[in-house]
């Protein structure tokens, strides 16, 4: 499996970035799957440049060749948009070129990384391009935030009262931000948690990662695993993965 390695971002940065991150291989791999998480990536491959990758709704598949070398930032769900300066709606599902939504930046930042003597120096470039945001968080990004820090196990009306929304507000907004609607982030927020839990287990018991994950039982958790990666939840872990990369 490829190697695959996770830093944390600035403090400053904390709120709107989960992690940079690398991945290098030493052998090719084909199939590799990347379940969604709700976040969207900027990815760097060594020889091929920037790439956005967009918020998925279900689970992709890549091939990577013996020598591939990534590195990518990952944002938290619905902040990218303040970054990346174009609705996340547009990216679901999709990757594009970096060049296509930021041309001038992308390409100064692409001859930096190329120049990089590792992929890990890349990733430290990379990290320390991203811009310092304002600081103050939109309506939505308030409302998706709550939902992400529980894991998408909330009431959306409530959530979106308390952000000072509509419920029809925050629908259009969320899709606007995360790429997703509310109740789909919330999905694959809670799919999410379920295999972090599943990971730190040495054996799943799926009664009780479904329970703790806040799934009404084991019976709607092999749902979304279906529906997000095409097979259930005992065959995801048969055997213990790497963690997943964008």
């Amino acid at each position: 499996m490829p190697f695959y390695h996770e830093r944390p971002p600035a403090a400053a940065l904390a709120r709107w970035i989960e992690c940079g991150w690398c991945l290098q291989n030493t052998k090719a791999v084909a199939p590799y799957p990347v379940p969604p998480d709700g976040c969207i990536d900027i990815v760097y491959e060594r020889g091929s440049g920037l790439r956005v990758v967009g918020t998925m709704t279900t689970q992709q598949r890549f091939a990577f060749t013996e020598t591939a070398e990534f590195t990518g930032i990952r944002f938290r769900p619905g902040m990218a948009k303040r970054f990346l300066g174009v609705s996340a709606a547009e990216l679901t599902d999709i990757a594009v070129p970096f060049d296509d939504i930021q041309a001038r930046p992308a390409r100064e930042l692409s001859r930096r990384l190329d120049d990089a003597h590792s992929i890990q120096k890349a990733m430290a470039i990379l990290m320390a391009a991203a811009p310092l945001p304002d600081p103050a968080l939109t309506p939505a990004q308030r409302a998706i935030e709550a939902l992400t820090q529980v894991n998408g196990n909330t009431n959306l009306d409530i959530t979106a009262q308390q952000a000072g929304l509509s419920t029809r507000q925050f629908r259009r907004l969320c899709l606007e931000e995360a790429g997703l609607s509310p109740k789909r982030l919330c999905r694959i927020l809670r799919f999410r948690y379920a295999s972090q839990l599943a990971l730190r287990c040495e054996r799943a018991g799926w009664a009780a990662i479904a329970l703790h994950a806040g799934y009404f039982d084991q019976a709607h958790l092999i749902r979304d695993f279906r529906e997000f990666t095409g097979t259930t939840p005992m065959a995801v872990f048969s055997n213990t993965p790497a963690p997943q990369a964008r």
